[in-house]
């Protein structure tokens, strides 16, 4: 799919009201995306008005990144006026939160911009979707949308695009040949790669850092074949405990927490797992994880999230037996305490 595919939905049904959402706690790679394309369509259709959007608020390292990018992001979007909705980032509308029983019962025309895996309800509500699992960001697709449109993105969204692509890419290192291609030319445009990167390094909150030693102190592992799980809860900054977990020697990890009545499973693990045993953790593992609790899961290979009803100790049993399932394990798994 290109950018025309996307321009082509957007004159059929006569828009003048776009709208670009992001997930809830949007990261640097949903905003950077959103910013970008959001410059794009002005560039191409002055006349437009595109509004962007959050879904109940942006991540604490998006807010650091706010000072080196004039993004500018309403938390109070008007889904109502919108003629077209753009959901960047996010392959399901439940990861809208607050948003999305108001973006459900919107007549907008609905469009997805994404890297994961795309959901199925999401595939039969949107008119179209424009997503590849082999780009390494949102922000990788969004300038694909530039090069075929013959425009070069200012300095601003260069510097939007290469922030979004070194976070999901965790500095670089999950990137491709072709991510590097596109990293030169946004520093051709003049980004300077150094200070770019300072932007992504910030002190850690000490409640994150109490969240991951937590964690780490009520992880339950489980040996299957070769393979070390790790299973935990915290009841904040899950995501983060889960990398902690990885980085401290597990090959994948879930980690759950509840919040507003609502169960949360943040599942991580390293490429060599991913590669050897073919578990891709959005489709493998979360999806089904989210639709058993009544909710949404999926994400990507590595780094997957749920969100639905439930306890926290069925959430993580429930994600071991998809994990055991999928790793062909003896039922009899070795655990450690």
């Amino acid at each position: 799919m290109m950018i025309q595919d996307l321009l082509g939905i957007i004159k059929e049904v006569q828009a003048e009201n776009i709208l670009l959402l992001c997930h809830h706690n949007a990261d640097p790679d949903a905003i950077g995306s959103a910013y970008a394309l959001q410059s794009l369509l002005l560039r191409l259709s002055p006349s437009w008005t595109v509004e962007l959007g959050a879904a109940q608020g942006i991540s604490r390292l998006s807010k650091h990144v706010l000072s080196y990018v004039p993004v500018n992001i309403n938390m109070q979007p008007n889904v109502e006026k919108a003629h077209v909705i753009v959901l960047l980032d996010t392959n399901t509308i439940q990861q809208l939160d607050a948003l999305s029983e108001r973006v459900a019962k919107s007549p907008a025309t609905l469009i997805v911009v994404d890297h994961h895996a795309v959901h199925p309800e999401t595939m039969q509500r949107a008119k179209l979707c424009i997503t590849s699992e082999e780009a390494s960001s949102t922000c990788e697709i969004v300038y694909s949308f530039y090069k075929q449109a013959s425009l070069q993105p200012s300095l601003d969204v260069a510097k939007a695009l290469f922030l979004g692509i070194a976070f999901d890419t965790r500095h670089f290192t999950l990137a491709s040949s072709y991510t590097f291609k596109v990293i030169s030319e946004l520093v051709d445009v003049g980004v300077n790669a150094q200070d770019a990167l300072a932007r992504l390094a910030m002190p850690m909150d000490p409640s994150e850092r109490i969240a991951r030693i937590k964690a780490c102190k009520r992880a339950e592992l489980y040996r299957m074949g070769n393979w070390i799980i790790a299973l935990s809860h915290v009841s904040s900054y899950q995501a983060s405990a889960a990398r902690a977990l990885v980085d401290l020697g597990v090959h994948a990890a879930a980690v759950a927490g509840e919040r507003d009545g609502q169960t949360e499973v943040s599942l991580r693990c390293t490429r060599e797992f991913n590669q050897q045993t073919g578990v891709h953790l959005g489709r493998d593992i979360a999806k089904p994880l989210g639709e058993s609790l009544q909710g949404m899961g999926g994400g990507h290979a590595a780094a997957a999230g749920v969100n639905g009803r439930g306890d926290v100790a069925s959430a993580l049993r429930q994600c071991l037996d998809l994990f055991r399932a999928k790793l062909g394990a003896n039922p009899e798994m070795s655990s450690y305490s």
